[in-house]
């Protein structure tokens, strides 16, 4: 398992897990971050991930990104 921000630009992973404690946890479970289902590395810029969550498109920055692991 590798966190999703050192995946490549346009590839789709599905997510194992999800770290954090219960609050971090929660807001990217609000967010669409499931365990079980994919995710798309749409583009990088600075520091954030820019993600295709289900129907959405989600920019999480680096910080939060360490938390989803593929």
């Amino acid at each position: 398992m590798m966190p999703v921000s050192l995946c490549s630009v346009g590839q789709t992973v599905t997510i194992k897990r999800i770290k954090g404690d219960e609050k971090i946890q929660n807001h990217l479970k609000n967010l669409g971050f499931v365990e079980g289902s994919q995710i798309t590395v749409m583009n990088k810029v600075e520091n954030n991930v820019i993600l295709q969550v289900k129907e959405a498109r989600i920019a999480i920055d680096h910080t939060m990104a360490k938390y989803v692991l593929v």
